[in-house]
């Protein structure tokens, strides 16, 4: 299939691009994207939280008395749940919240997310986007010639073929702009983002990275 192509200079549009359908003109597949994405954002859960148990408490390893005569309780280590200093009853322990989801699963989730951005108008394929400095007022400029603005309720994410220093950094004050490379975008940024702009040589590397194996019919 075809998509525009867009100049970085303007919105207009200068001429179009091929493109897969195997990536953007799947169906919207809302199950398989929202396990996509609640396995991504679980893999980023810590899950550290550790008490230490009887068994994990120092000392104890002898009786505090013995066990007849004294006329108190009974007692077999001073590392009890019931002593100060013990150990807790039902401590916390490490929890792994990794959810499987294999790569034909999490291919076919992204490109059902990115034929759902084309079919609403919210993906832009641009000849090329790079920024000369880091001056975050020259990106801004770049962004206003294109007819985007960033706010609390217009997220933009920018996809480059390679990582760009300078971009990164002007984009590093504006708390709505994104950036990231092909290689590492991601199912929850794509779906946070409410306007998208892809350079044309980043398309051809996502391609390349979807279409591995054959991805779910989504």
């Amino acid at each position: 299939m075809e998509i525009s192509l867009y100049a970085t200079e303007h919105i207009g549009e200068q001429g179009s691009i091929n493109v897969a359908d195997a990536v953007f003109a799947k169906r919207f597949n809302e199950s398989l994207i929202h396990q996509v994405v609640t396995a991504y954002l679980a893999r980023g859960r810590v899950g550290s939280r550790a008490q230490k148990n009887r068994a994990r408490v120092s000392g104890g390893g002898s009786k505090p008395w013995r066990q007849k005569g004294t006329g108190r309780a009974r007692a077999g280590t001073i590392r009890s749940p019931l002593w100060r200093g013990g150990g807790v009853t039902f401590a916390a322990q490490p929890v792994d919240y990794t959810q499987k989801v294999n790569k034909k699963m999490y291919r076919g989730a992204v490109c059902a997310i990115l034929s759902e951005l084309l079919r609403q108008q919210r993906l832009k394929v641009i000849n090329q986007f790079s920024a000369a400095s880091h001056k975050t007022r020259e990106l801004v400029a770049q962004l206003v010639a294109l007819n985007i603005t960033s706010s609390v309720q217009n997220n933009v994410l920018i996809v480059t073929a390679a990582s760009d220093i300078n971009l990164e950094r002007a984009a590093r004050n504006l708390p709505f702009v994104s950036v990231c490379p092909a290689t590492t975008v991601d199912p929850v940024s794509l779906v946070k983002a409410d306007q998208v702009l892809m350079t044309a040589a980043a398309v051809q590397i996502i391609e390349a990275r979807l279409q591995k194996t054959s991805p779910v019919n989504a």
